[in-house]
């Protein structure tokens, strides 16, 4: 387990300080990973007692690093991270708008509103002309990004402090630990596959360097992203997202080979299996009780990742069919079928009797069914062959499947074939 997970399991135990340490380890070989710094400041502000300017300074260079990225979710957590370290420090109306920034990034935050509550209830007893009705903040802060050169003073500091002799020679500054030639952006592939617990993702690429501010994976619940620089000086960037289903950050992993980045996954919900790697934003997504107290509790604790929904068909189920011109609207022909007709309409027709004898021996009402006494009548006209056909494969399927081809349904027994979002299941089950 890297320091990122352990910093990310601390933080889970509510171990603050040991979450500050971990995060700490894992900003110095990674100072672009915005991740790190907003979970590093969300341990800050729950320490005890809270360090709110570190905190904030944490969260300012998330903003800053997300903003880079453009990516509107980390951006949103971390302008959420830096109004919770402005209102700790008495800044309100600064926290105000550091969450009307996070709002616009993410509107479905439930906490926020817990906060704009809490912001409007200082503000108001706030007399006029007070410090704190100051507005001193803007979308993007003005502060300086970590830079290599803080990464390896220390690094130096580090082998110092372990007793490394003061004759050693310094690896070049520069010096990209890597020999192979790099493959070509356009030749970089990636594949995945997955076991009952987990989700693997290999990007096929030689000579990606391992050097910590030179490449990044970052893994969040439902985002995977991996960033590094090529050899003709642009920077590669790939991401997955919605992944299909949310993952467990504490144990997921990355490792960089000679000739692939693995990237290791674990399931929120072992045995659940993904039909694709990248799935859908589920709107109007539930939380169970114990998360809503939770967040009423703490507000500023992080919503957790959301489950997919179950997903409501918006049409009719559609059956399996033996037609080669496809499957047919059932509902749409009984309606035309056992549609009564008006009375102006049978006058006027030139065959008004032998019409309404064949409406006679419809039975339109089949006791209030019409989609019964269609069947009714399609099986009462039907030849011997098209009749075996329906009650073979009606029977056989358990009621999914109607078909009027015995030529096909004479072959062999008819399977089961439930509706799409329906599972079959035996009696008992």
């Amino acid at each position: 387990m890297d320091q990122a997970a352990r910093g990310a399991a601390a933080l889970k135990e509510g171990k603050y300080t040991e979450a500050v340490t971990q995060y700490s380890a894992a900003i110095s070989r990674s100072p672009g990973a915005v991740d790190y710094y907003v979970k590093r400041s969300t341990a800050y502000q729950r320490s005890s007692p809270p360090d709110y300017n570190a905190a904030l300074l944490d969260a300012e260079i998330a903003v800053k690093l997300a903003t880079q990225r453009a990516k509107r979710e980390l951006i949103g957590q971390a302008q959420l991270r830096r109004g919770i370290a402005l209102f700790g420090l008495g800044r309100y109306a600064d926290a105000g708008l550091c969450f009307t920034f996070a709002k616009k990034m993410n509107e479905k935050e439930s906490s926020l509103l817990i906060w704009e509550k809490k912001v409007e209830g200082k503000l108001k007893e706030l007399e006029e002309g007070a410090k704190e009705l100051e507005v001193t903040v803007t979308d993007v802060p003005d502060v300086e990004l970590p830079s290599q050169g803080d990464k390896l003073r220390e690094k130096k500091n580090d082998s110092k402090a372990e007793g490394t002799p003061s004759n050693a020679v310094p690896e070049p500054k520069e010096k990209l630990v890597t020999d192979i030639v790099q493959t070509p952006a356009n030749k970089i592939r990636h594949e995945w596959f997955q076991t009952a617990d987990h989700v693997t993702i290999e990007l096929f690429a030689k000579g990606v360097p391992k050097n910590g501010d030179k490449q990044i994976v970052e893994i969040e619940h439902r985002t995977v992203s991996i960033s590094f620089p090529l050899a003709t000086g642009s920077e590669y960037n790939l991401t997955f997202y919605p992944l299909f289903a949310p993952i467990d950050i504490a144990q997921s992993s990355h490792d960089v080979k000679a000739s692939k980045i693995e990237i290791k996954l674990r399931k929120q919900t072992p045995g659940q299996k993904w039909p694709s790697l990248e799935g859908t934003v589920v709107v109007g997504e539930e939380k169970d009780a114990k998360s809503l107290q939770t967040e009423t509790t703490d507000p500023s604790l992080r919503r957790e990742p959301i489950v997919h929904a179950t997903k409501s068909l918006g049409h009719a189920p559609a059956y399996p069919t033996s037609s080669k011109t496809g499957p047919k609207n059932w509902d749409k022909l009984a309606d035309d079928l056992t549609k009564k007709p008006k009375k102006d309409e049978k006058k006027e027709s030139g065959a008004a009797g032998a019409a309404e004898g064949e409406a006679d021996d419809f039975d339109y009402d089949d006791e209030g069914d019409p989609v019964n006494g269609f069947f009714k009548k399609l099986y009462k006209d039907a030849d011997p062959d098209t009749r075996r056909a329906m009650m073979k494969s009606y029977s056989e399927s358990c009621g999914t499947t109607l078909s009027t081809n015995w030529a096909e349904v004479g072959k062999g027994r008819v399977e089961t074939s439930p509706p799409e979002g329906m599972e079959a299941k035996k009696w008992g089950e």
